[in-house]
């Protein structure tokens, strides 16, 4: 065997990305709480992974070989031998995702997108899924940190490092394995729409009413406690309306 092209490069961004981001959102949120100035950050952090939740949907039907989803659908057997593997010796090795790797990614995914849509509605006041949106929040921290066990525990027992792999894109394999390129115009566009999506969401947001816009949608957003609310009602744009406007 030798070291082969396997991740592509929008894969690999997307995975640092939205590990990055997740962090991020998940400290501001959860540790530091709603009464810190930087809790909208949160939200606006969290609309913009979603984005890429999207984009990468996308990419896991019309992407490079491994970066599909159909390559690492696993059943329930397939992951309790890979796990059974993992302990004891021996079993399939994934050029891919393995069927451990794969479950956490397919949960990640979905747990991200349920957060955006709760996080959507709470910014447009229905707090009735407050309490499902942080239970949600605690269940993918869960998953993350799994997540990283498992890697790290795959990485010392095969002694593959996987993390490496994710960063230049290569893995011991067979020249057949290798995928044709890294796409990198796909991650240069990649990069800009949600780099845009970034932009517009931070240029929305106003400070003083705690509101942003979703660009292009045009939807306003309460991304926290608005300190003016007492002193009046918001007019449709997310600013304070007092009596006398």
């Amino acid at each position: 065997m030798t070291s082969v092209l396997i991740w592509d490069l929008p894969t690999r961004l997307f995975h640092w990305l939205l590990s990055s981001g997740f962090i991020v959102a998940a400290v501001i949120s959860l540790l530091l709480g709603d009464d810190s100035p930087l809790f909208p950050y949160h939200a606006i952090i969290g609309l913009i992974i979603a984005l890429m939740v999207c984009l990468r949907v996308i990419w896991g039907v019309v992407g490079t070989r491994y970066a599909r989803f159909g390559t690492f659908v696993f059943g329930p057997g397939a992951v309790m031998e890979y796990m059974k593997s993992t302990i004891v010796g021996g079993g399939k090795r994934y050029v891919g995702h393995n069927p451990g790797s794969a479950m956490a990614i397919f949960a990640l995914l979905a747990l991200v997108l349920a957060m955006a849509i709760t996080g959507i509605m709470l910014g447009q006041g229905n707090e009735s899924v407050e309490d499902l949106h942080e239970i949600l929040a605690w269940v993918a921290v869960g998953f993350a940190v799994v997540h990283v066990l498992g890697v790290a525990f795959h990485t010392l027992r095969h002694r593959e490092n996987i993390v490496a792999s994710m960063i230049h894109g290569k893995k011991d394999a067979e020249p057949s394995d290798e995928i044709a390129s890294s796409k990198p115009v796909i991650a240069v566009i990649f990069l800009a729409i949600a780099g845009a999506w970034a932009v517009g969401l931070i240029r929305n947001y106003n400070p003083s009413t705690k509101t942003t816009t979703l660009p292009l949608i045009g939807t306003v957003l309460q991304l926290g406690e608005n300190e003016n609310e007492s002193d009046g009602v918001k007019d449709h744009n997310g600013n304070a309306k007092h009596d006398d406007d």
